[in-house]
């Protein structure tokens, strides 16, 4: 029996996902398809230069599958530049990761990273750091829990829902008793 696969995580997509050689048709080229989760693979060995197994953790798949996922997507980016193919960016099973935003109190610039990647330590505009999380992204988001590093380190299942404790209902007269309220 197969093992099912495990839905690969994405940082960000691609700001472009349509390279053509210049001057010519686009009528007349063929197309070599890259899948999404095989750019984020590129975009973290390559550009990021990360570690396989590091590249692999953020991705949420095991280090062969890494490797057999940056393998594919080498091998296209390389038909598509070698043969004069365009080269599209889509498709794939993929999910994407959660972002946070930040605001700078100095310069007031905002900016998102995805969850997992630690607390930023300055401004990437200002230097400045003053930076705090922006505002329309603090408390439950995403049902994630971060540290106070803000580095992902659980899941809370009913994000959009808090649990209140049986004796706080009762002084409160909850009529859930205890149950989980809005």
């Amino acid at each position: 029996m197969v093992r099912p696969r495990n839905c690969r995580r994405v940082g960000s997509m691609p700001e472009s996902n349509y390279f053509k050689p210049r001057g010519i048709p686009l009528s007349m080229l063929e197309e070599v398809i890259l899948t999404v989760d095989e750019f984020e693979a590129i975009r973290l060995a390559d550009l990021e230069s990360l570690y396989q197994e590091q590249a692999a953790e953020k991705m949420n798949v095991s280090r062969p599958t890494f490797g057999r996922i940056i393998e594919s997507a080498h091998k296209k980016v390389a038909e598509a530049l070698v043969r004069g193919k365009a080269l599209k960016i889509e498709g794939g099973e993929f999910e994407m990761a959660s972002i946070r935003k930040f605001r700078c109190y100095d310069c007031q610039h905002s900016w998102e990273l995805p969850y997992g990647t630690g607390r930023p330590g300055n401004c990437p505009s200002c230097k400045s750091g003053n930076i705090r999380r922006a505002e329309e992204d603090r408390g439950y988001v995403g049902g994630l829990v971060e540290d106070k590093e803000g580095v992902v380190v659980g899941l809370n299942k009913n994000s959009s829902k808090r649990e209140m404790s049986p004796n706080i209902a009762k002084r409160r007269g909850n009529p859930n008793n205890g149950h989980q309220y809005q």
